[in-house]
């Protein structure tokens, strides 16, 4: 059974119209016109217990859209959804006791309380068993070191020190379910790798599912296999990571160092860049293999070493997005 079932999911919103000036002020004051913009557009999926899923788009696509109709935040122009078997909109209290939500431009921390007391307040707002309580914030400290700035007012930490802070206050009351949207965002790469050890450990250990909302394409391939993409309201793919990089990430980088400079010149490959030996080469791995490439440069030149990337995911969203826009 699934724990997360969206069907023709759909949001519109009305939008005022008010005509310029002082007149038309007076106007929409007896007669009140609207314009509507539909956000999220018959979408559907399922996602299982224990999944760690992805759900991307550009901005305005509907993701943030979707995540507050998930959360109950916003109730749906129409479809069906349900999150454990619950109505999020019309059993809001049930709902957010089996969900955590972090928004990476947001905190539910109190601004100008020491970091401890914000983690005591929710406590008491969820209830939470002072022997579980005492042994989330040992688990939470240890991995994401709260110690730090326990004692520091919220309004004084760093970024990553709240984010971090904003993780752990979400998982205080045992949810099965995380939300995060952009988690990472204006982090080093420091803090980031903190909070992606920490997604994947309760993930896996805790089994908590996770929906993860952000921009930065790194986060989605080290922590998601599946990815649900959406764009302009509508739902574009849904599945794996694995199986979208096989389908549009056929163009690969070979970067290979060859003795000497000779001047590189082989059919189906293009030269991106060039640094003394060391040279960035571009090829369709559909049309030439990397077996087959390797064999062509091995007839004229001495092969000192050499690595294959393939296609960043980010490249591959964006190529999915410019196909879109030329149908």
């Amino acid at each position: 059974m699934s724990l997360i079932e969206v069907k023709d999911l759909a949001k519109v919103y009305k939008i005022p119209k008010r005509q310029a000036g002082m007149l038309g002020a007076l106007k929409s004051i007896f007669k009140k016109e609207y314009t509507t913009k539909t956000a999220v557009r018959s979408v559907s999926f399922t996602i299982s217990a224990g999944e760690m899923v992805g759900y991307i788009g550009p901005n305005g696509a509907g993701k943030s859209t979707t995540i507050k109709m998930l959360t109950g935040i916003l109730v749906p122009t129409s479809g069906k959804v349900l999150v454990n078997g619950l109505i999020p909109y019309k059993e809001r209290q049930k709902n957010a006791r089996q969900i955590g939500v972090v928004f990476g431009q947001r905190t539910q921390l109190w601004w100008d309380l020491p970091t401890q007391d914000s983690f005591e307040l929710l406590k008491q707002v969820y209830q939470i068993p002072t022997k579980r309580y005492k042994q989330n914030m040992d688990t939470y400290n240890e991995i994401l070191g709260l110690h730090e700035f326990l004692h520091i007012p919220v309004r004084q930490l760093s970024l990553g020190q709240r984010m971090r802070a904003d993780i752990a206050a979400s998982l205080l009351h045992d949810p099965i379910i995380l939300f995060l949207d952009e988690p990472t965002i204006g982090l080093d790469v420091v803090a980031k790798s903190k909070i992606r050890k920490f997604i994947r450990e309760i993930n896996i250990e805790r089994k908590v599912t996770v929906i993860l909302t952000t921009h930065d394409m790194a986060d989605i391939e080290k922590l998601c296999k599946r990815m649900i993409l959406i764009d302009n309201g509508k739902l574009m793919y849904d599945g794996e990571l694995a199986k979208i990089k096989e389908m549009y990430g056929d163009k690969r980088i070979m970067v290979v160092d060859l003795e000497g400079d000779a001047p590189l010149e082989l059919e189906q490959v293009t030269v991106l860049k060039e640094e003394n030996s060391r040279k960035w080469l571009k090829f369709d791995a559909r049309k030439l293999t990397p077996a087959e490439l390797i064999s062509k440069l091995s007839q004229h030149y001495e092969i000192k070493d050499l690595t294959i990337k393939d296609q960043d995911i980010e490249v591959i969203i964006r190529h999915l997005y410019e196909r879109k826009e030329k149908r």
